[in-house]
Protein backbone atom coordinates (compact mmCIF):
# COMPACT_ATOMS: atom_id res chain seq x y z
CA UNK A 1 0.00 0.00 0.00
CA UNK A 2 1.39 3.24 -0.99
CA UNK A 3 1.83 6.01 1.56
CA UNK A 4 -0.65 8.30 -0.49
CA UNK A 5 -3.55 5.03 -0.60
CA UNK A 6 -2.68 4.78 3.38
CA UNK A 7 -3.39 8.64 4.15
CA UNK A 8 -6.92 8.51 1.70
CA UNK A 9 -7.89 4.93 3.44
CA UNK A 10 -6.02 6.21 6.56
CA UNK A 11 -8.59 9.49 6.41
CA UNK A 12 -12.04 7.35 5.07
CA UNK A 13 -11.34 4.27 7.85
CA UNK A 14 -11.38 7.18 10.51
CA UNK A 15 -14.03 9.01 9.96
CA UNK A 16 -16.58 5.66 9.39
CA UNK A 17 -15.00 4.32 12.30
CA UNK A 18 -15.68 7.46 14.47
CA UNK A 19 -19.25 7.47 12.89
CA UNK A 20 -19.64 3.61 14.04
CA UNK A 21 -18.06 4.08 17.70
CA UNK A 22 -21.09 5.79 19.68
CA UNK A 23 -20.87 8.93 21.41
CA UNK A 24 -18.75 11.85 20.88
CA UNK A 25 -15.37 11.27 20.15
CA UNK A 26 -12.62 14.14 21.50
CA UNK A 27 -10.08 13.25 19.21
CA UNK A 28 -8.85 15.60 16.69
CA UNK A 29 -9.08 14.61 13.13
CA UNK A 30 -5.43 14.66 12.59
CA UNK A 31 -5.14 12.15 15.35
CA UNK A 32 -8.43 10.42 13.37
CA UNK A 33 -7.09 10.23 10.04
CA UNK A 34 -3.47 8.78 11.83
CA UNK A 35 -5.35 6.02 13.69
CA UNK A 36 -7.49 5.06 10.61
CA UNK A 37 -3.92 4.29 8.76
CA UNK A 38 -3.03 2.07 11.44
CA UNK A 39 -6.02 0.76 11.77
CA UNK A 40 -5.88 0.10 7.93
CA UNK A 41 -2.01 -1.43 8.22
CA UNK A 42 -3.20 -3.57 10.92
CA UNK A 43 -6.13 -4.91 9.25
CA UNK A 44 -4.09 -5.53 5.79
CA UNK A 45 -1.34 -7.20 8.59
CA UNK A 46 -4.10 -9.51 9.75
CA UNK A 47 -5.65 -9.77 6.44
CA UNK A 48 -2.41 -11.75 4.89
CA UNK A 49 -1.84 -13.10 8.48
CA UNK A 50 -5.54 -15.23 7.76
CA UNK A 51 -3.88 -15.50 3.67
CA UNK A 52 -7.45 -13.05 2.66
CA UNK A 53 -5.06 -10.68 1.55
CA UNK A 54 -5.33 -11.02 -2.46
CA UNK A 55 -8.30 -12.20 -3.77
CA UNK A 56 -10.21 -12.11 -7.30
CA UNK A 57 -12.09 -9.05 -7.53
CA UNK A 58 -13.07 -6.95 -4.49
CA UNK A 59 -10.98 -7.94 -1.27
CA UNK A 60 -14.08 -7.98 0.82
CA UNK A 61 -12.32 -9.78 3.73
CA UNK A 62 -9.30 -7.35 3.96
CA UNK A 63 -11.82 -4.23 4.06
CA UNK A 64 -13.88 -5.81 6.95
CA UNK A 65 -10.63 -6.69 8.54
CA UNK A 66 -9.62 -2.81 7.96
CA UNK A 67 -12.44 -1.34 9.17
CA UNK A 68 -12.56 -3.60 12.62
CA UNK A 69 -9.22 -2.96 13.12
CA UNK A 70 -9.97 0.98 12.78
CA UNK A 71 -12.98 1.07 14.89
CA UNK A 72 -10.46 -0.65 17.66
CA UNK A 73 -7.60 1.41 17.26
CA UNK A 74 -9.83 4.68 17.05
CA UNK A 75 -11.89 3.75 19.95
CA UNK A 76 -8.71 3.28 22.13
CA UNK A 77 -7.28 6.17 20.39
CA UNK A 78 -9.89 8.31 21.69
CA UNK A 79 -10.22 6.39 25.13
CA UNK A 80 -6.76 7.52 25.71
CA UNK A 81 -6.41 10.94 24.24
CA UNK A 82 -9.58 11.42 26.87
CA UNK A 83 -7.32 10.41 29.74
CA UNK A 84 -4.58 12.58 28.69
CA UNK A 85 -6.22 15.21 27.45
CA UNK A 86 -8.69 15.64 30.15
CA UNK A 87 -12.44 15.47 29.49
CA UNK A 88 -12.46 19.25 28.36
CA UNK A 89 -14.62 21.29 25.65
CA UNK A 90 -13.92 23.87 23.59
CA UNK A 91 -14.72 27.45 23.56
Amino acid sequence: MSWLWAIIVGLVLGLIAKAIIPGKQQVPLWLTVILGIIGAVLGNWLATLFGINETKGIDWGRHILQLIAAVVIVGVGDALYTAVRGNRRRA
